[in-house]
């Protein structure tokens, strides 16, 4: 197996379950959003240990650099891969930017502050654009695969 089918497989992979993660929130988030806040924080606690899923989500911005990299000159292939890495760095940086501070004044859902429910809607909202970077990237993976079948 080349380093490229082993990056092409590891970016599937990782890409892949870090959207499944990303799905669960985003499909939760109807039947969530206008819960009251006793409720909503009692619900929150099913993410505990969540964070080991950031394993997954290194693993696919690694591995989908790793494999733009291998790619280079590779026309297609190279920019479906490219849009995949940038997706996943993405879905990061949102992250970071509204989810994990979000966590942070909430102490990870176990209180609410005033504005808890300005708060719920950028956590909810948040997950749910990451997901969609993550669909984006894995169907981004897709096409690359589908690209080299189609040159060869």
């Amino acid at each position: 197996m080349t380093s490229v089918n082993v990056f092409r497989f590891l970016s599937v992979l990782f890409v892949a379950v870090s959207m499944a993660g990303g799905f669960a929130h985003l499909l939760e988030l109807p039947n969530k959003i206008d819960l009251p806040g006793d409720a909503y924080l009692t619900v929150q606690q099913i993410y505990r240990g969540w964070a080991l899923l950031g394993i997954a989500v290194v693993g696919a911005l690694i591995s989908t650099i790793t494999l733009a990299v291998l790619l280079r000159g590779r026309g297609a292939e190279f920019y479906l891969a490219a849009t995949a890495a940038a997706c996943v760095a993405a879905s990061l940086a949102v992250f970071f930017a509204f989810t994990f501070p979000a966590n942070q004044q909430t102490m990870n859902w176990t209180v609410l502050p005033e504005n808890w429910q300005s708060l719920r809607r950028t956590w909810e909202y948040s997950h749910a654009v990451g997901a969609m970077l993550y669909f984006i990237a894995l169907v981004a993976l897709t096409l690359s695969l589908l690209a080299n079948r189609a040159d060869n």
